[in-house]
């Protein structure tokens, strides 16, 4: 198979889809590579490290989607790029298809192969290609919040580790997986007190095994939280439902209920936020403010960290990539248990129900569209 890595275009994206390791990994599969040029400079791989490992360097972006049977990405396709995409081609990245309409129907238009890291799925539930990226962004999602808390940011000018003498500050996270799992280890390091919230009884009991003695746990229901958020010096969103969109938990009147000055960074805008009045920003311009509260909503957090991300990244999408390129598409997605629900699009048909219910499309699945 021929697979292309592309540059990646969105604003701020520093990561990149596949290491030159990655290449002579594919290469030794009996595969050919082609790599966009400086596809990976800002992750500090540069083009001889490419070719050197055996891919073929092409100048642009439209030359790697005319020619690669499977194009491999970080982040979704860009409007720009939605015209470049091949009927039967394999495009294997980050979609999160519920949180973009526009995107959605390009995809279908294009009656290409879209298999989505987020939502490949292993036996046990768990998500391991969005895993690495939560650990990422559960831990910088208190990076930002901590800096975003300082004054001169807009923040309410507290030190979420407090000092002696001074009460620490407080964080909140909204939700025990992944992302809050790991914003709980990073506050509670930092010396905050935390408090983590999830609806999993089961979840909560783990955590409460795990997590260091300031941190407690509590169920999440609407009452919880709005009693919660009032006393919150920093909010962290980190809820997931695989594939859909996410929940509003926050609404714009419990705004009111919190401190000026207070944070709020939801992880989950690229499902479309669990914050209502939370919408994407960017690394350049990553906060605003509502009714005296600062809203962190970067919707490629890990991109500013590239080096770290990208490792990571591609330590977990690697052996999924080479089942593809070995196999085809067709026996990949229905031999493969892990990799079938991350078939979201084929072919112009959705066959992920969370996709199809997010904008009420019909929904066909992905046995039926492969026969």
């Amino acid at each position: 198979m021929l697979v292309g890595v592309l540059k990646e275009i969105k604003k701020n994206e520093n990561r990149v889809s596949l290491l030159p390791s990655g290449v002579e990994l594919l290469k030794y599969n009996g595969h050919s590579v082609l790599a966009e040029k400086d596809c990976g400079v800002q992750s500090g791989f540069s083009n001889e490290q490419y070719a050197k490992a055996g891919a073929e360097i092409v100048d642009t972006a439209a030359e790697l989607y005319k020619r690669a049977e499977m194009v491999m990405k970080v982040k979704e396709p860009m409007p720009v790029e939605y015209n470049l995409i091949r009927e039967n081609q394999i495009v294997f990245t980050y979609f999160h298809f519920a949180a973009s309409r526009e995107l959605t129907d390009a995809i279908i238009k294009s009656k290409s192969i879209a298999i989505a890291y987020e939502t490949i799925t292993k036996a046990d539930g768990s998500l391991p290609l969005l895993t690495p990226m939560s650990e990422v962004a559960g831990r910088m999602a208190i990076q930002q919040g901590a800096t975003h808390l300082q004054k001169e940011t807009g923040g309410l000018g507290k030190l979420l580790g407090g000092v002696p003498g001074v009460e620490p500050g407080l964080v909140v996270i909204l939700g025990g997986g992944v992302v809050g799992t790991n914003a709980a280890k990073m506050a509670a390091g930092l010396g905050a007190r935390v408090v983590i919230m999830d609806t999993n009884l089961d979840r909560l009991r783990y955590l409460d095994d795990v997590m260091p003695k300031n941190v407690i746990t509590m169920m999440s229901n609407p009452a919880n939280i709005r009693t919660m958020i009032a006393q919150a010096d920093l909010l962290v969103g980190a809820v997931l439902i695989p594939g859909a969109k996410a929940p509003k938990l926050v609404t714009r009147e419990m705004l009111k209920l919190m401190k000026p000055g207070a944070v709020m960074v939801d992880v989950s805008i690229d499902q479309g936020g669990c914050i209502e009045t939370m919408k994407p920003t960017t690394h350049a311009d990553p906060t605003y403010e509502i009714d005296g509260i600062v809203h962190y909503g970067v919707a490629n957090m890990p991109g500013a960290v590239p080096r770290t991300s990208t490792i990571a990244l591609t330590n977990a999408t690697l052996p999924y990539a080479i089942e593809i390129a070995n196999r085809g598409y067709k026996a990949a997605i229905m031999s493969n248990p892990e990799i079938k629900p991350g078939a979201n699009i084929v072919k112009g048909l959705v066959t992920f129900k969370g996709v199809a219910e997010a904008f009420d499309l019909p929904y066909t699945p992905i046995e039926k569209v492969l026969g």
